[in-house]
């Protein structure tokens, strides 16, 4: 992956005294279909269809004001699971930069408020790399979500909680954790 001069601006002025980048970067940009997609796409299509006809029906039918208020919502989460949420993911994958320091992980965020994530390398234990066929591929830290699979990493408001922290969607995710897991080697020698 490319060091973009974007990414390590932003990465940069988040260092320490002393602290040195060895790796910046942005995940892969533009509109992305994920494997959650298999599932999200149908049930998006059914939650939407049915708040559609529901809504229809109950404007064609000269309903009350409270069933046709009743529906808008649902109406709105449907556009969105069927449309909004690619829009909105890719707008927020263009606002996220990843660093690699010599003493952390760093992730920078935010469509509408910035959000800084600081992962100690001494303390990181837990890290896994999903790799696709083209070299593209996340990079997760922690345990892994039970939702992560069913959801992925769909912008959903508050939903970095249940996921947890990752390097989502790199173009080439081997080279990017093994700059991690070097910079982890590294660090272990230092202090022993």
């Amino acid at each position: 992956m490319i060091m973009t001069f974007d990414a390590q601006e932003v990465i940069q002025q988040e260092l320490e005294p002393g602290e040195r980048l060895v790796w910046a970067g942005q995940p892969l940009q533009g509109m992305r279909f994920r494997r959650s997609d298999l599932f999200m796409i149908p049930f998006s299509l059914l939650w939407g269809g049915f708040a559609f006809f529901w809504e229809w029906t109950v404007i064609q039918e000269d309903g009350p004001l409270v069933a046709q208020l009743f529906g808008l919502p649902f109406v709105l989460v449907g556009l969105y699971m069927i449309a909004g949420r690619f829009f909105l993911e890719a707008k927020q994958r263009e606002k996220t930069f990843y660093g690699i320091s010599n003493e952390r992980l760093i992730i920078a965020s935010g469509i509408f408020k910035k959000t800084m994530t600081s992962l100690n390398l001494n303390t990181l234990n837990n890290i896994s790399l999903t790799e696709e066929s083209d070299g593209s591929g996340t990079i997760t830290f922690g345990p892994p979500s039970l939702a992560g699979p069913w959801f992925g990493r769909m912008p959903w408001p508050g939903a970095e909680s249940f996921l947890g922290p990752s390097f989502d969607l790199l173009e080439n995710a081997k080279t990017v954790y093994q700059h991690i897991r070097d910079a982890q080697k590294s660090l272990t020698t230092r202090t022993s």
